[in-house]
């Protein structure tokens, strides 16, 4: 019986057994090519996510059915790298494409095989993406080889590629990417179907090409016709969420390029600098803005609207919205499809739809302007224009904004009345962060004691400063205050430090008693800064209504437990936590700054507690004259949900003393939030004690300020500056006028000194603007040696002088 079965389970299949076989092979085999056409379709939808697990998912049916090196497995590869690509994950991509193009080879698959072609394009694409230029034009130019073969076969494939055009740019090969544009837009223009989209972006890659040939006034001429459709296609998929990583990154190259030839165009033609300032200048706001933006539009879109007719609309728009976009991407799928897979009458009945879905969508949009202008200007800003600025400053007051783009800056300052001005100047964004890492180091500079506090660098400070301020410094001359709008990494130095003048006096190079600080030329003697979060935050800002006059002065919210075991250490001693090390000179007491940056999963319990953020919120309310029982909550009284319930439009200031975080910074937080006391200290069924921007859209607010004291707002590599951006707009959103925030882990007595000493002002001499009274704090910590820190018997042991001290607050607002 046994030889029996082994000689039967040994025999070759029966011819049935091998038809079944293959039928099944074959079903399995149409299923992943069907299943990697529909992930096609919805990356086109801008459904990124869900494509890759549609890719994922063919790649194991493949991996399961067929060898390792079939044409299966290589097809679902080479779909995945692109899917990777287009999420903005370029080192990912290129692995997946080189390993597409080997699977293919390994299948003996000719180098002029569609297969490797089109391996080849994903992996120049993904090498574009990960700024591997001089690679991505070898794979390019080897590609456009085997294309010429292909050809020879019957097959018309063509090489044009707008990666390859980047390529081309970033290599200085002008003529090259002008030839390759110029190709490309006449073959679209050609077709009956191409969508306005994809003419926009051809165009405007010509307009690019062009500019890299020389030939700045017919790239402006281009770029002048193209622009407005693009900018509206640009805002739209910020509102819709429909853009890609990689489709933003081209859109800012574009813009970038465009701001570039504007720049070299108010020397060649100052008799139009003013109309191209205002031009450049609306670019780099729509530029700069986009990712706060984004985070904002989806904080608003899910957060709880309390008019019921409100809520109605915005879902009804959201909803038009997310099928326009849908629809749109069926149709550029369909018309990127080879001819005999068109299907011309479905692409006529999609475009009847999306006008109709646009026609009711724009229905929509503007009963919500009409009727709820607030919410309609938070989730589509109409961009900044100079003229609309001008016309909300003061006579005292300049608005200096910056953009980084890779090689250069720029930066524009205006004023109520004269010509705007508008500079470039060779510092790319690179450079510039590593500049601000730099100067950041003796500020945020992780010292135990005030022997190890490094020196200032006061000559690169001054470097930067006749850099980024001095081609406009001009524009300052006669004014009270600076309302700054930074870019990126800019965003995390107060510029108040910046140096107008060489110091003669070299610092020392560690500790001392830094009195050689007060003779250096600070920016701050000359004006007050305040940062505003974008330009479009200021008009919002300046059409408050006054505020009421029976509002109590002062709420407090600090000292949060992270932790049970917080919560019980302070129960049962009385010893502080910090960060004060007796170790030798004086003891240096930074406030704690969360150190997540290495951890996976982080929680709330693994942030460390600011005990001393008590005394703090204490005194200044004692400034303000508010009741301790009333208006300061520490510790487990210090949630969310106290937060929540409680009318915060009665008060003036609104102070939270508690850790800022980015999105990342603990596991699954997408969104900036406050970190207060955890749900198990508190009691709180519900909730994971981040008071989030979402939340945060929630609240009504009447608050001249919102002072975020102990929060390292600038830390985690620039997404800090997003941040401040983020709760900065959404705690304007909520009705705040202005915002406090720290920029490095401060000093807690210099911090409660330049505080209070600030509020005190504030209350003596009413009717300045709020960068004027922190101005005055921090002149008077630089020159007056009585505010430094004293020992038992009132010696001073050491100035405030060191901007570690006085430098780390920042006005974001009005």
């Amino acid at each position: 019986m046994t030889e029996r079965f082994e000689r039967e389970s040994n025999s070759p299949p029966s011819p049935d057994q091998e038809r079944a076989a293959r039928s099944l092979k074959n079903t399995k085999q149409f299923k992943i090519a069907r299943q990697l056409d529909l992930a096609h379709s919805i990356m086109m939808q801008g459904r990124l996510v869900d494509a890759e697990t549609q890719v994922r998912e063919a790649l194991d049916l493949a991996l399961k059915t067929f060898s390792r090196n079939s044409v299966e497995v290589g097809s679902a590869l080479n779909r995945l790298a692109r899917i990777i690509s287009e999420q903005g994950r370029p080192a990912e991509a290129v692995l997946l494409a080189q390993e597409a193009i080997k699977t293919f080879e390994a299948s003996g698959a000719s180098d002029e095989s569609l297969s490797l072609v089109n391996s080849r394009k994903a992996l120049g694409a993904a090498l574009v993406s990960d700024r591997k230029y001089a690679d991505a034009d070898k794979v390019f130019s080897k590609m456009k080889a085997d294309i010429a073969h292909t050809k020879q076969e019957g097959h018309n494939i063509s090489a044009a590629d707008l990666d390859w055009v980047i390529a081309m740019l970033k290599l200085g090969k002008g003529n090259d990417a002008h030839a390759m544009t110029h190709e490309m837009l006449t073959a679209a223009t050609k077709k009956e179907n191409v969508s306005e989209g994809r003419l926009n972006y051809l165009q405007a890659f010509n307009a690019m090409a062009i500019h890299a040939t020389g030939k700045d006034d017919q790239a402006r001429e281009m770029y002048h016709k193209v622009m407005p459709k693009l900018i509206d296609r640009v805002r739209n998929d910020a509102e819709n969420q429909t853009a890609s990583t990689k489709q933003q990154e081209r859109t800012v190259l574009i813009l970038e390029d465009n701001i570039s030839l504007l720049a070299k165009q108010t020397k060649t033609h100052p008799q139009i600098a003013v109309q191209v300032a205002a031009e450049a200048f609306s670019l780099a706001d729509l530029a700069r803005g986009s990712s706060v933006q984004r985070a904002l539009n989806a904080s608003a879109a899910r957060a709880n609207i309390k008019d019921p007719q409100l809520a109605a609309l915005a879902r009804k728009e959201q909803d038009a919205q997310r099928r326009a976009a849908s629809l749109e991407g069926v149709l550029t799928g369909l018309m990127s499809a080879p001819t005999e897979q068109q299907l011309p009458a479905i692409q006529a009945k999609l475009r009847i739809d999306i006008v109709q879905v646009k026609a009711d969508r724009e229905k929509f949009r503007k009963e919500i302007e009409q009727k709820f202008p607030d919410y309609a200007d938070l989730v589509n800003p109409k961009p900044s224009t100079i003229e609309r600025t001008r016309q909300l400053l003061k006579p005292d007051e300049v608005l200096v904004s910056w953009y980084f783009a890779e090689k250069e800056g720029f930066v524009w300052a205006i004023t109520k009345t004269g010509a705007p001005q508008f500079h470039s100047f060779p510092l790319g964004r690179e450079k510039m962060a590593e500049i601000v890492s730099k100067l950041r180091k003796s500020l945020d500079a992780g010292v135990a004691t005030i022997d190890e506090i490094p020196a200032f660098d006061v000559a690169l400070s001054n470097s930067l400063y006749n850099t980024i301020l001095e081609p406009v410094h001009t524009a300052l001359q006669g004014k009270k205050v600076m309302l700054t709008v930074p870019h990126a990494e800019l965003g995390q130095l107060p510029l108040a430090l910046l140096t107008t003048k060489l110091d003669a006096q070299p610092a020392k190079a560690k500790g001392g008693d830094f009195t050689e600080y007060r003779k250096t030329a600070w920016l701050i003697k000359d004006i007050a800064v305040a940062q505003l979060p974008s330009v479009t935050a200021l008009a919002a800002l300046r059409n408050l209504p006054a505020p009421p006059t029976d509002r109590r002065t002062f709420v407090g919210f600090g000292d949060p437990f992270f932790s049970d075991e917080q919560a019980k250490i302070a129960a049962n001693t009385a010893a502080r936590a910090g960060n004060q090390m007796a170790t030798r000179g004086i003891p240096l007491k930074l406030r704690s700054a969360p150190k997540t940056a290495g951890v996976s999963s982080a929680e709330l319990a693994l942030l460390p507690r600011l005990p001393d953020t008590k005394e703090e919120l204490q005194e200044i309310g004692k400034a303000l004259s508010a009741d301790p029982s009333q208006d300061i909550f520490l510790n487990k009284d210090a949630s969310v949900a106290r937060v929540m319930e409680m009318d915060l439009s009665k008060r003036q200031v609104v102070m939270f003393a508690t850790h800022g975080l980015v999105p990342g910074e603990l596991d699954g937080l997408s969104q900036p939030a406050l970190a207060l006391s955890a749900p198990s200290v508190t009691g709180e069924v519900k909730g994971d004690g981040l008071l989030t921007m979402e939340k945060i859209l929630t609240l009504k607010l009447n608050a001249d300020w919102v002072v975020l004291s102990a929060c390292n707002t600038a830390s985690g590599e620039g997404a800090g500056a997003e941040a401040v951006s983020g709760l900065g707009r959404a705690f304007f959103y909520a009705g705040a006028r202005a915002l406090l925030v720290s920029n490095w882990p401060v000093d807690s007595e210099a911090a409660r000194k330049l505080m209070t000493d600030m509020f005190k002002r504030q209350q003596q001499k009413q009717g300045q603007n709020k960068a004027e009274y922190l101005q005055a704090s921090m002149v008077n910590m630089i020159d007056n040696l009585g505010s430094g820190s004293q020992d038992a018997k009132g010696k001073s042991q050491y100035s405030y002088a060191h901007p570690l001290f006085w430098a780390p607050f920042v006005v974001v607002g009005d």
